[in-house]
């Protein structure tokens, strides 16, 4: 979870070192008044249906689990008119307002104001805490309904711009092994309500220091696609005109590999799409990514090739987590351009980022560059991410909380014994 930088694929460059930012102090009158509002009221008992809260023994309408039609409809269900929909859409999500009560809902009708005061709810998330790194990532930690806890991250990247990186499961299925969200396993997926909100967050977090969060990536807790649904209505209502304006090509969804989820997406959603690939022969993803048993690398790739020919100037992005002895060979790099041919794409190479008993090593430095260049002589555009808020837990891999119950650690494979064992 960084910016991406991207590298010039005609250039045999050095490692670009980490850009420097400054480090942005949240102020503490600020961060005591986001904290109050966020978590006012919030005593939640247990969720209804997909949109709804039970809260205090009453049922209430989650807005922010609503698309602006499905948001209109339930407005004029209570006699009012479709302009005041628009007006409360604007209010949740655009003028800079981000409103999480009834109290924030200025220029409204009085009458209107009241029965949402009766009916709906403001805020899907109460907030727990604000962690920042010494690179002035933020990760941000929200208590669910039900009590459970996912992590946000709000990074900073160059030239005043800032990225988000949404939860879309509390906990994940996928158990990939250089994971640590994955070694917590699923406990459930989030809302639509509970991903936008993420997103609403950061917004208002950085309105007040003059930066702007222009990018949302879907690489937090969980696998996107493994709740799909939910994943398709939030990114629709982040890129909605009239509320929070994300352009869709700055929308980025990520996937372990979820064919037949892929496909929908790209069928039903115009948010760009990011593949975590991570290896490139099927006996090492089988190892490192399980998914890879159900869904190969062969149907993978080729229903990339199928599905993106009719998808205009698109191209998909190919995370790879450069793991050290495992996937970083010359060979793994002529493979990996072998395996990209067809499908209009970027390469990212991710810098591994350990964890409490994770077996792996990041790659080094200079064996990157070499991989770089491989990909890049051969004509791929290459980007890289590196290590952002590691100090804090909040790099590309680490979020979550362990159990006392962990996903388990699957056999490795001969070849790599040895390896792990250095």
């Amino acid at each position: 979870m960084s910016p991406f930088t991207c590298l010039n694929p005609t250039l045999r460059l050095g490692f670009i070192p980490l850009l420097c930012f400054r480090r942005r102090s949240l102020p503490s009158a600020r961060y005591s008044s986001i904290l109050l509002s966020y978590n006012r009221d919030s005593s939640f008992l247990t969720t209804g249906g997909e949109n709804e809260i039970v809260q205090k023994n009453s049922k209430k309408m989650m807005l922010k689990g609503m698309r602006y039609a499905e948001l209109e409809k339930w407005v004029q269900s209570y006699g009012y008119r479709p302009g005041q929909a628009l007006m409360l859409w604007k209010r949740l999500y655009g003028d800079d307002i981000w409103a999480l009560s009834v109290d924030e809902l200025e220029g409204l009708n009085r009458e209107f104001k009241k029965m949402l005061d009766n009916h709906a709810e403001f805020r899907a998330l109460s907030l727990k805490d604000i962690r920042t790194a010494t690179d002035g990532t933020r990760k941000i930690l929200f208590t669910l309904v039900d009590g459970q806890v996912i992590e946000t991250v709000v990074i900073p990247c160059d030239r005043g711009r800032t990225t988000v990186c949404v939860s879309s499961q509390v906990g994940c299925a996928m158990n990939c092994q250089f994971c640590y969200t994955g070694r917590m396993g699923l406990k459930r997926n989030l809302t639509a309500a509970e991903i936008v909100d993420q997103a609403v967050f950061a917004r208002k977090l950085v309105s007040s220091e003059a930066v702007s969060i222009s990018n949302v990536v879907f690489m937090g807790m969980g696998e996107p696609f493994h709740n799909i649904e939910n994943v398709i209505k939030a990114a629709d209502i982040m890129v909605h005109e009239q509320g929070l304006q994300f352009s869709p090509r700055k929308v980025t969804v990520s996937t372990s590999g979820l064919v037949p989820q892929l496909r929908q997406f790209l069928q039903e959603s115009n948010c760009s799409l990011a593949v975590s690939l991570n290896a490139t022969t099927d006996e090492v993803r089988n190892w490192i990514m399980p998914i890879n048993r159900k869904y190969n690398l062969r149907l993978l790739l080729e229903t990339l090739r199928e599905e993106l020919q009719t998808k205009k100037k698109y191209k998909v992005l190919f995370e790879y987590v450069m793991l050290a002895g495992i996937n970083d060979s010359v060979d793994d790099a002529k493979r990996l351009v072998d395996l990209v041919q067809g499908i209009p794409c970027k390469i990212n190479l991710i810098a591994f980022n350990p964890h409490s008993g994770s077996r792996f090593r990041p790659t080094k430095d200079e064996k990157i560059i070499e991989f770089r260049n491989i990909l890049a002589e051969a004509g791929c555009v290459v980007l890289m991410r590196f290590s952002k808020g590691d100090d804090q837990m909040a790099a590309c891999g680490q979020l979550g909380t362990l159990g006392e119950i962990h996903a388990p650690l699957l056999r490795v494979p001969p070849q790599f014994q040895k390896v792990l064992s250095l």
